[in-house]
């Protein structure tokens, strides 16, 4: 089968899989966040919509950096403790989910919640965020991808539409 044929049935997308290139520019133009975690939940990699959507510092360095952290959890900055160590980690949605995800070998999809973050500017803003978690095995180590989409717009809007 020729590649225009298999990319117009929208198949699989076998054929990009040699071009590095290729993948990190659609990973990197994905709007959501996409977050590679290791067993202590913390950041192996991560795509660029992370820099936009979260982060409480400017250029922050986030390799082996918890994922409360690398987001900008408020109750980490508040409370200035790791990400799992906070009054409130024993009741993030997100953190339950993850570990869930990971010790369970089972994938989780679509769950929202909604909490406080600061952003690159030092404000804290509500958002409103719809994440999976998808567990995986690589090179003999096992991980969990992390998708997050910021909701938010959506949920304000529809929240205006019901006062009105």
């Amino acid at each position: 089968m020729d590649n225009k044929k298999l990319a117009s049935t929208n198949v699989t997308f076998e054929f990009l899989y040699n071009s590095k290139d290729f993948m990190n520019i659609i990973l990197n133009k994905v709007p959501c966040c996409v977050i590679l975690l290791n067993k202590d939940m913390e950041l192996q990699a991560f795509n660029d919509p992370i820099k936009s959507l979260f982060m409480d510092k400017e250029d922050e360095h986030l390799l082996y950096v918890r994922c409360g952290e690398a987001i900008g959890c408020a109750y980490t900055i508040e409370e200035m403790k790791d990400c799992g160590k906070t009054s409130k980690c024993e009741f993030c949605e997100l953190r339950i989910k993850a570990v869930e995800a990971y010790v369970e070998r089972k994938p989780i999809y679509k769950n929202k919640i909604s909490r406080e973050f600061y952003n690159v500017k030092g404000e804290k803003k509500m958002k409103h965020l719809k994440f999976s978690v998808l567990p995986f095995y690589f090179q003999n180590d096992y991980y969990i991808i992390l998708i997050i989409e910021d909701i938010s717009c959506l949920i304000e809007l529809n929240q205006k539409l019901l006062e009105n």
